[in-house]
């Protein structure tokens, strides 16, 4: 019989993942509330927005390095007793993410329409992501310092105040939306206003919150060149392994969209489901990744492998719960979107399909979120291309021979959920189960 884990480590999971859990969540709600309003303006503005949402989450995803470089970086010099130090490293990040953040609102702008194109949609639709996506480049720079500054919490094992700050951003987005969509009647531009006033308001929070850890620990708060180009440097890697995450999902869109506008509508909603689904489990990655690097900044090495026990298994019990859920609400969930009989059926199949890969997916983030922690990010950066390379057959597959409908729709689904996340789970655990990984120290 096994020793059962202490339970100082089940405690350290639970107060990192559960308000960790909330502030996850609070992301991809911000595009449920947005598809949820859009979807009942009509099938043409949710096309748009499942346009518009798969660039900009591509955007935001690709630069989402800022939070997990961050992270292991500041929870090392945290495990290592240097506080200041892991403030000053969180700082860099946040400046290095402004500046990127303006350069990719410029040039998003600048290209919005020729990126739109590229989907080949109907031109009605075109428009309604042209609209949605041209202002919805402003929020960039305001997501990303958000990005930066929610590494550095986590790294100093705080993750109460961004699910505090979160939350506060969904009520103003969920409440700003409603008001600009339908009082003031601006259709899918009032979402797309809204949504960055609220992202705004939630980049001031941090300011504040960052400030006082400043101030505390008297680290440095002026722009450091060596600094951002260190923050910059690490995340390099981690930049490459999201990049091939966001290529999967645009590829999955992509063939989508030439199954037909419903399927390209009904693939939205089962791709926000995916990801209120991935976020809520990576929950568990994040504590994960404040875990094992302070565990590594400290040289506990025997605590660092307890905790990727403990979360395996409870990402695994977190799956089977939530998967199940989306199950048996499969033919719900439509309706809530859109309010359409015909959709809803489209998609109910493809939700199915969901729920029972939804197990996988909490292995899958937790190891990722473990390897993170571990600074291991050139491991995850070629992985992640070799998972691609399995993706994209099936994928084509899937458009060429899956036909049209709900069938068309749960082949790609299907595809994406046991093919690509498959790959993944395969590489993680390859390297999880050995120690190269686990190196101490700072």
């Amino acid at each position: 019989m096994s020793t059962p884990a202490p339970p100082t480590v089940d405690r350290q999971i639970v107060r990192l993942a559960v308000p960790a859990l909330g502030a996850l969540i609070a992301e991809p709600l911000f595009l449920l509330a947005d598809s949820a309003m859009v979807g009942h303006l009509g099938v043409e503005p949710l096309a748009g927005l499942g346009i518009a949402s798969a660039v900009l989450q591509t955007i935001i995803g690709l630069m989402v390095f800022l939070a997990y470089a961050t992270t292991p970086a500041a929870a090392r010099r945290w495990g290592a007793g240097d506080e200041r130090g892991a403030v000053s490293v969180g700082i860099d990040g946040m400046w290095l993410a402004l500046l990127l953040g303006v350069a990719l609102t410029i040039a998003g702008v600048i290209f919005t329409p020729s990126v739109v194109s590229l989907f080949g949609a109907s031109p009605e639709v075109a428009e309604q992501a042209h609209t949605y996506l041209a202002i919805s480049m402003l929020g960039i720079p305001a997501m990303l310092a958000i990005f930066a500054g929610t590494g550095l919490l986590r790294g100093l094992q705080d993750t109460t105040t961004p699910l505090v700050v979160a939350g506060a951003g969904f009520g103003a987005n969920i409440a700003l939306n409603f008001l600009l969509i339908y009082g003031a009647g601006w259709g899918i531009a009032g979402s797309a206003v809204g949504t960055v006033i609220a992202q705004w308001g939630m980049f001031i929070a941090y300011a504040v919150v960052v400030g006082r850890h400043a101030r505390r620990t008297r680290a440095r708060v002026r722009p450091h060149l060596g600094g951002i180009g260190g923050s910059a440097k690490s995340g390099g890697w981690l930049l490459v392994r999201t990049a091939s995450l966001r290529a999967a999902m645009l590829l999955a869109v992509a063939i989508a969209t030439s199954l037909g506008t419903n399927e390209l509508a009904g693939f939205q909603v089962v791709m926000t489901v995916f990801a209120t689904l991935a976020f809520a489990l990576d929950a568990l990655a994040i504590a994960a990744q404040a875990l094992i690097g302070k565990g590594l900044g400290a040289a506990d090495v025997a605590g660092v492998k307890q905790v990727l026990k403990r979360c395996l298994q409870w990402g695994l019990l977190s799956g089977v719960v939530l998967g199940l859920l989306v199950a048996l609400l499969s033919g719900a969930i439509g309706l809530l979107f859109t309010g359409d009989p015909r959709l809803a059926q489209l998609i109910q199949l493809s939700l199915i399909i969901t729920g029972v890969a939804a197990p996988l997916g909490g292995v899958v983030f937790v190891l990722d979120g473990v390897l993170i922690g571990a600074g291991d990010a050139r491991y995850l950066a070629l992985t992640g291309l070799i998972n691609l390379a399995v993706f994209v057959p099936l994928a084509l597959a899937a458009g060429a021979w899956g036909g049209t409908g709900a069938g068309g729709l749960a082949t790609l689904t299907a595809a994406f959920m046991f093919g690509y996340l498959g790959a993944r789970g395969v590489t993680l655990w390859a390297r999880a189960r050995g120690d190269g990984w686990m190196r101490t120290g700072v």
